[in-house]
């Protein structure tokens, strides 16, 4: 149990920043997202945007190589940090708007410095810096608000007569801890919800969570507690109660009223 508590305790205590550079991590090991991101390196080293036509096309695509993950890494690490730190606001603009401001505006500043240290271009010009803003700080802003919608979608969007799709509970958690569920935990007024890919803290009653996971084969084993049984590594008879060992590590305890269903499902000797 003392595993299982520190294990829920890291991702309770999970700040915006961590989250942050869990998202930026996940993007930068996408291979999707790294084609993407070589694609618009060149799309941009052959159109010369920004002033770079001027320069050979070798160090121009340099320059864009370089500066487009630098720039695309600082700006999903600004979208994801916002989006979490404003997520509880009541305010449903709120987060879109700290979102795309905020990205924008330290993109903006990262493409000044980089100008400034390649091309000698001092961000005091008038001129330049009304240049600059007009075509970054929109582009900036648009990018970052794609990212900010893109991480909170449900994963699959799916017509009432298609097959069932992944049970509902996984729309209520990160885009990036969307993945096969391994167990529910009550803590106070909220349900630890722990998948493959991650845990979080879900604000609802654990009876109403578990109806949310739909045809995923489950079991709840204790008033607080529910394991998916593909998830289950051993199951240990302690006296009349016994302890689940999961296959993250975790131990999660059966109480004497849910031996019977543990026996039934085969987890347990009859």
């Amino acid at each position: 149990m003392h595993r299982c508590t520190q294990t829920r305790d890291k991702y309770v205590n999970d700040s915006p920043s961590h989250y942050a550079l869990r998202e930026t991590r996940r993007y930068f090991t996408t291979p999707r997202a790294l084609l993407a991101l070589a694609a618009v390196a060149v799309l941009l080293a052959l159109s010369g945007p920004f002033g770079t036509l001027s320069m050979r096309f070798p160090a121009r695509l340099a320059y864009w190589a370089f500066t487009v993950p630098l720039t695309f890494g600082l700006g999903g690490y600004i979208s994801a940090y916002m989006g979490q730190r404003f997520a509880s606001a009541t305010n449903t603009w709120a987060a879109p708007v700290a979102v795309a401001f905020s990205t924008a505006l330290g993109v903006t500043a990262l493409v000044m410095l980089l100008n400034w240290l390649a091309f000698g271009l001092a961000p005091t010009d008038p001129a330049y810096l009304a240049g600059l803003a007009a075509s970054v700080l929109a582009t900036a802003a648009i990018v970052a608000l794609a990212l900010h919608y893109f991480s909170h979608s449900t994963p699959d969007s799916t017509p009432d007569s298609a097959p069932e799709g992944p049970p509902a509970l996984l729309q209520r958690l990160e885009l990036a801890k969307r993945g096969p569920l391994v167990s529910l935990s009550m803590q106070d007024h909220y349900v630890d919800v722990v998948t493959t890919k991650g845990a979080s803290l879900v604000l609802m009653r654990l009876s109403d969570a578990i109806n949310e996971t739909g045809s995923n084969t489950g079991m709840q084993v204790h008033r607080s507690h529910w394991v998916a049984l593909d998830q289950v590594a051993s199951v240990t008879r302690e006296g009349d109660k016994a302890r689940i060992t999961l296959k993250d590590g975790r131990d999660i305890p059966a109480s004497r009223s849910y031996i019977p269903a543990l026996k039934d499902a085969g987890l347990l000797p009859k």
